[in-house]
């Protein structure tokens, strides 16, 4: 993503990520959980795909009505990803494994 893709971001979309010794992350702003288990947990948010990776995680609050996630384990790793980079991973992937 260019310095000119990020400027046009929406602005108005207010995300917090909090994240409390490194055991508990409360994320507001998700649309979706995409997949999860034990050491990783995609989530849909408004500004991108975040993922979450550690050891032990659990989702401990879903909250639609608040767009709202809470998650509980070791988290040693976020990251935010563009979805349209990861739909090109993913077909670069599945393109190797066809040929």
């Amino acid at each position: 993503m260019t310095i000119d893709e990020r400027k046009t971001i929406n602005t108005n979309v207010i995300q917090n990520l909090i994240l409390e010794n490194r055991k508990k992350l409360t994320i507001s702003g998700v649309n979706d959980v995409l997949s999860f288990d034990d050491q990783v947990v995609i989530l849909e948010t408004e500004l991108g795909l975040l993922t979450a990776k550690g050891e032990n995680i659990r989702v401990n609050k879903l909250s639609i009505d608040t767009s709202e996630v809470i998650l509980e384990g070791e988290i040693s790793y976020l990251a935010y990803s563009d979805k349209e980079q990861e739909k090109m991973k993913n077909a670069g992937l599945l393109s190797k494994i066809f040929k």
